[in-house]
């Protein structure tokens, strides 16, 4: 199955930095629609055969262009929500509290599943809940997918499973609103990232370090690869 992972068009919230992860979410903001309303042309060469999005409005919001375009219809599922922050809900993202979100975030990747989101999930949840999404599509017998997503959430879990994207890699490269990661495989074969934001994914490793709102990483805010 070719995967196209997507995330959504920019909210009021990204503007403002904030970790929004709750359901409904923040709406989008006029450039979000503009990003939506651009993403048909920008998918214009893919065969996609079933289109997901998740709980949150901004990635239903983000969807519904495409989905106009295709004549198809938007599966809303809570799998594939972003990762939720708990306790640091609507906090600033690009002061501590986002670089603590992001330290679990990617220790989860890393296999520390067990750390648990203050206030939050685990990382054994929420890989759970976007496997179980993605193993629905593959089941469908879709050839190519998109799903409507969210930042950190495809980050952590194209890290966790992709078998050429690493920790560092993923932690180097935020994505941008309506950033696109495609990738290819199956839940039973394992995963291989094709492309990273329109960039072709080789081999791991990171040559630019980004926080959860696209903002600059200090060296002692990266997440530990022996977490």
């Amino acid at each position: 199955m070719r995967l196209l992972l997507i995330r959504h068009g920019q909210t009021t919230a990204n503007v403002d930095f904030l970790l929004d992860t709750a359901v409904p979410g923040a709406e989008l903001t006029d450039l979000g629609r503009r990003q939506a309303a651009a993403l048909p042309a920008a998918v214009a060469g893919e065969d996609i055969e079933a289109l997901y999005a998740s709980t949150l409005i901004r990635t239903q919001h983000t969807a519904a262009p495409l989905a106009a375009a295709r004549g198809l219809d938007v599966r809303v599922r809570d799998g594939i929500r972003e990762l939720t922050a708990g306790d640091l809900e609507m906090l600033p993202g690009d002061r501590e509290p986002g670089h603590e979100y992001m330290r679990i975030v990617f220790a989860w990747a890393a296999g520390d599943t067990r750390l648990r989101m203050p206030g939050g999930e685990n990382g054994v949840e929420a890989l759970a809940r976007y496997d179980g999404v993605i193993a629905e599509a593959a089941d469908s017998g879709a050839r190519t997918v998109a799903m409507i997503s969210h930042g950190a959430a495809i980050r952590m879990w194209t890290a966790a499973r992709a078998d050429n994207v690493d920790v560092d890699f993923a932690a180097a490269r935020p994505l941008d609103n309506t950033g696109i990661v495609i990738l290819d495989g199956s839940p039973a074969d394992g995963w291989k990232a094709l492309s990273w934001a329109g960039a072709l994914v080789e081999a791991a490793g990171p040559d630019t370090e980004g926080g959860p709102a696209g903002q600059p990483l200090d060296a002692d805010q990266r997440p530990d690869r022996a977490q």
